[in-house]
């Protein structure tokens, strides 16, 4: 196997100038992913849409989701700046045939390109971070990340709201154009090269089998969650059991194939894989509070759709504040004790979020869901530093698309989780209090013991952060002309 190549360094200085241009590139594609949902009623009147209207966020997030690890390790193969600007370049395209679609169908194809350009930003954003600063200022990066991640979450609706009210749903897409060209400059400019593999084969029949087993998978998953299909219809069930099977295909097709594209020896370093562990825990969670917070802020309180995002908006402007203060403090503290800390205290809002009422007023909800996020705030960047640190140069790509996997996919594994237990334990009790499973107080009792099934996945989260013991950091030097080499204890 070739030993990594890459070209110069980049300086003290300019590291921040690739850190800035990489913040611009994650705002823009997370405002984007919050900015279509917001749309999506206007885009099922005036599309004629009804229900298929979902599709258009389903076939971004399954194309998103089951296309990342390919990515980087295609960024392993050829270099991370490629990628990024190529990234950038399809996202684009996909943005300006969407504005330009004619039907549902033609927008829904669209984002399905919009996705493949997504998933090669989000794959390799934090591996330029890895590949750019040293170790021990990596927490730090991603902790600024994580603000602008929460930034454009928290912007997208209140962007997406404006141009809908002026200028029509097309211009949602139409506005990624011009400010996805300068995007594309400036990484051209400024993006360094970064470590290649060359000489290696693609892992066509890996890659294959992994794209479209985690496809059917979270296909099953989606509509297993639909109460129009539920968990026992033919179609979910062969979904579902299609994909766990080219998933296990797939893990002993890699187990054995000369160049695989994920070297499983990369989850023998407990680190590492303690660190995705816990962050697909965490993400379980969140995916299951954005999917019942909603319904108990305007079925349950009654708050018209606008108030209501504005109660939600607590949690990413509070971790958009505390990110940055988690990876700071990832260079001061082990990140088995603050990642684990941050895992607890976000377990404590989900418990507190458990005794929701129907005479509970905004303020109970916003400093619940405030406590998630500044738990939430600690873990995530210390444990994605703590990941990327734990990860071999050659295997960065990879192993920095598999954090961007987790996330993805614990988010659509939560939102089927807590509507399985929703709705189940709803019914269950309306059904031995003789009421009505639409009846608020069955509601209540349904979400209740969603909060709970939450709280003790964060739990686990925590226990797996902290059994990861102490980071060793990679034996190679950071690629950083300045780097001290200060070998933090992650």
């Amino acid at each position: 196997m070739s030993a990594p190549t890459t070209g110069p360094p980049p300086t003290s200085s300019r590291k921040w100038l690739i850190l800035g241009t990489l913040m611009f590139g994650t705002f823009m594609s997370t405002l984007d992913s919050s900015i279509v949902n917001i749309a999506l009623p206007t885009i099922r009147r005036e599309l004629g849409a009804g229900d298929s209207v979902e599709w258009i966020v389903i076939c971004y997030l399954l194309t998103t989701t089951s296309t990342l690890l390919i990515m980087g390790k295609i960024s392993d193969w050829v270099g991370r700046r490629q990628i990024y600007i190529s990234g950038f370049c399809v996202f684009v395209l996909g943005s300006l045939l969407c504005g330009l679609a004619w039907n549902l169908w033609s927008l829904v194809g669209f984002r399905v390109v919009q996705g493949l350009g997504a998933a090669m930003i989000y794959a390799v954003g934090p591996a330029i971070i890895g590949d750019t600063f040293a170790p021990h200022e990596r927490g730090q990066a991603m902790g600024i990340m994580g603000s602008v991640v929460a930034a454009g979450s928290s912007a997208g609706p209140v962007i997406g709201g404006f141009l809908l009210a002026k200028f029509g749903w097309s211009s949602i897409f139409f506005v990624n154009v011009p400010i996805g060209l300068l995007a594309i400059w400036r990484a051209w400019a400024i993006l360094p090269e970064s470590p290649k593999m060359p000489g290696q084969r693609f892992d066509l029949v890996g890659a294959g089998l992994f794209l479209v087993g985690v496809t059917t998978l979270l296909t099953g998953l989606d509509f297993g969650s639909d109460p129009h299909y539920g968990w026992n219809h033919p179609f979910v069930v062969a979904s579902l059991s299609t994909g766990l099977v080219l998933l296990l295909l797939f893990l002993f097709w890699e187990n054995r194939v000369q160049e695989p594209m994920l070297q499983l020896s990369l989850f023998r370093i407990r680190p590492y894989t303690a660190a995705i562990l816990a962050a697909f825990c965490g993400f379980l969670a969140s995916g299951g509070n954005l999917f019942v917070i909603p319904f108990f802020l305007q079925q349950v309180l009654d708050l018209t759709p606008d108030r209501a995002g504005l109660v939600l908006l607590a949690g990413p402007v509070t971790l958009s504040l505390v990110a940055p203060l988690g990876g700071y403090l990832s260079s001061r503290i082990s990140t088995r004790w603050l990642s684990s800390t941050g895992l607890l205290i976000a377990a404590c809002g989900y418990f507190a979020l458990s005794f929701l009422d129907s005479h509970w007023i905004w303020t109970d909800v916003v400093w619940r869901t405030a406590l998630v996020s500044l738990g939430f705030g600690l873990f995530q960047s210390p444990n994605s530093s703590s990941a990327l640190n734990s990860a071999p140069v050659a295997q960065r790509g990879i192993a920095s698309s598999m954090i961007a996997f987790m996330r993805n996919l614990g988010f659509v594994v939560g939102i089927a989780l807590a509507a399985a237990v929703w709705y189940s334990s709803r019914n269950r009790f309306a059904l031995a209090e003789g009421l009505e499973s639409e009846s608020i107080t069955a509601q209540l009792r349904g979400m209740h013991y969603t909060y709970l099934t939450m709280t003790g996945l964060v739990l686990v989260g925590a226990l797996i952060s902290f059994s990861r013991g102490n980071t060793v950091l990679p034996a190679s030097p950071p690629l950083v002309s300045d780097a001290s080499g200060v070998k933090a204890d992650n």
